[in-house]
């Protein structure tokens, strides 16, 4: 039997066939699972254009996170389609250009209000939509970039991932008495849309090359969607509030000090 099988499998975040999303979508279908995909405004051409490319391509629901309306609607589409949800992935993230860049004193609360909405508060607005439709359990699993440290030019959202973490702890533990499952994967760089928009992106690269001790492609997401559905499947029952590293091991490693130059 394979890994999904009959399972329903709601996916956030699917922008380009780059993006991990996608290979998340493609690979739980290939494993099985019936998807549906979710996107809006402007970007939801782009994913129904993007979605013909899987296997099977699905429907893309409108759903915007921070429109509490919205997700009631996606609660009764679903209700309606499916009848129960079995676990669902949120690849949902957005920062303005003034939270990025290397100065974070540069940006207002506007903005970084917007990016921890967005990027952080969306975990908890998509658990609560799917709550209802989860009442034999299920999995949500979140897109992460760890953030127990500073990085080159990531300023507000490294902060929005922060508070993403930490939102999936403490789902974690509400949602354990209902057989919820909540987990992030924590990916090395890959060349998707949004880490085109992140100034510096090619310094926090060039490190992951020299330092990950399994090596590490930065246009190859399909390590980090065999994560992710397998944290979807049922393999991992009794984990949850956990953050899975998929970086070629570049975590478990300390930077090396830098050489002082000779005299």
């Amino acid at each position: 039997m394979s890994l999904l099988e009959g399972k329903r499998i709601l996916v956030t975040g699917v922008l380009s066939d780059s993006s991990i999303a996608f290979s998340v979508a493609r690979l739980a279908q290939e494993e099985g699972a019936e998807v549906l995909l979710t996107s809006f405004g402007r970007a939801m051409n782009l994913t129904r254009r993007v979605a013909r490319r899987l296997p099977d391509p699905p429907d893309v629901l409108d759903l915007d996170l921070t429109d509490e309306a919205q997700v009631e609607a996606l609660t009764v589409e679903l209700a309606r389609r499916w009848g129960r949800v079995d676990g669902a992935l949120h690849a949902v993230a957005f920062a303005p250009a003034d939270c990025l860049g290397g100065d974070i004193m540069k940006a207002n609360w506007s903005d970084v209000s917007t990016a921890l909405h967005v990027s952080a508060y969306s975990l908890k607005a998509l658990a609560g939509g799917l709550i209802p439709l989860m009442g034999s359990g299920g999995s949500i699993v979140a897109l992460d970039f760890d953030a127990r440290q500073a990085w080159p030019a990531y300023d507000w959202m490294g902060v929005a991932k922060a508070a993403l973490e930490s939102t999936a702890r403490y789902l974690a533990r509400d949602l354990g008495k209902l057989q919820i499952r909540v987990n992030l994967v924590s990916a090395g760089p890959l060349r998707t849309v949004a880490a085109k928009g992140i100034a510096g992106f090619a310094t926090i690269e060039d490190t992951w090359a020299g330092r990950a001790p399994l090596g590490w492609d930065t246009r190859d997401a399909e390590p980090v969607a065999k994560a992710c559905v397998a944290l979807l499947s049922d393999w991992f029952p009794a984990t949850t509030g956990e953050m899975v590293h998929v970086d070629g091991g570049f975590h478990a490693l300390a930077a090396a000090p830098q050489q002082e130059a000779e005299h």
